[in-house]
């Protein structure tokens, strides 16, 4: 007989589908849902990283690397392709693939702007558009398939630091989000976003360096940076039974930003 745990945030044996996974908060949900027994598909550009880090999470699970660069239409049908080899159908798709620019705005570059929001928005767009057929064959009534996009706080508030591209693709991504909620919904998918704060993502490295872990903190009510398990744990919560009923939703996990901002 299942604990009442496992009842309501088991994920065991669902199809996981997470972009970005070769590293950060991508890597972290993956490990989780893989340790909770389902079986997870991870994709990031570097082919090499995508492979070793599905060899590292192999030893709790299953995992299977398939590389892809989600900002390329190219790469995308290949990873539909490849992923139809293995499933019929996709219960979970997350899309935590992201990129940052940074540059005062006089000097900021086309091209920089282009890269964020070909793979923030764009991509995400048309991966989802390219797989609804297996998310809608993931899902039910009462356990429908989800979209889990990983977004931002500063897509609900001007940050300070000149990412003008990318602060503007999480908010776009938020909006997106919610059209998806609404449009999918008779297709027995939903939509959500989890909005992390301050992660010591890659991205984040140089401002770390730069401003010190204390100053980083400082604006952040609970006095920590955004844990690994922070968001695997508000991810796990979406898509189980749990979050059955929860669409449209951006989900801040921030330690309490969003509450000053």
């Amino acid at each position: 007989m299942q604990s009442v745990i496992e009842q309501l945030f088991g994920v065991a044996g669902k199809s996981v589908l997470v972009t970005g996974g070769s590293r950060g908060i991508g890597k972290a949900i993956a490990e989780a849902f893989v340790k909770a027994g389902a079986r997870v598909y991870i994709c990031s550009r570097d082919a090499e990283k995508c492979d070793a880090a599905a060899r590292d999470l192999q030893q709790f699970g299953t995992c299977v690397s398939l590389p892809c660069n989600i900002a390329s239409a190219e790469d995308r049908q290949r990873l539909v392709r490849q992923l139809k080899e293995h499933e019929t159908a996709l219960n979970v798709l997350i899309n935590n693939a992201g990129a940052i620019w940074a540059a005062p705005l006089e000097e900021y570059p086309e091209s920089g702007w282009d890269k964020v929001f070909d793979l923030n928005v764009k991509g995400t767009f048309f991966l989802v558009k390219d797989l609804v057929a297996l998310l809608s064959a993931g899902g039910s009534a009462e356990d429908p398939a989800r979209i889990i996009n990983v977004g931002s706080i500063d897509g609900f508030h001007v940050p300070g630091h000149e990412t003008y591209a990318y602060s503007s693709s999480k908010a776009a991504l938020h909006h997106l989000t919610r059209h998806f909620a609404s449009q999918l919904a008779a297709r027995h998918v939903t939509a959500n976003i989890i909005a992390p704060g301050v992660f010591p993502s890659k991205m984040l490295a140089a401002t770390l360096e730069t401003k010190g872990m204390d100053a980083m903190v400082e604006p952040v009510p609970l006095k920590r940076l955004t844990g690994d398990s922070d968001m695997a744990g508000a991810a796990i919560y979406l898509a189980s039974k749990a979050g059955a009923y929860v669409t449209g939703a951006v989900i801040p996990v921030d330690g309490g930003m969003a509450t000053t901002l």
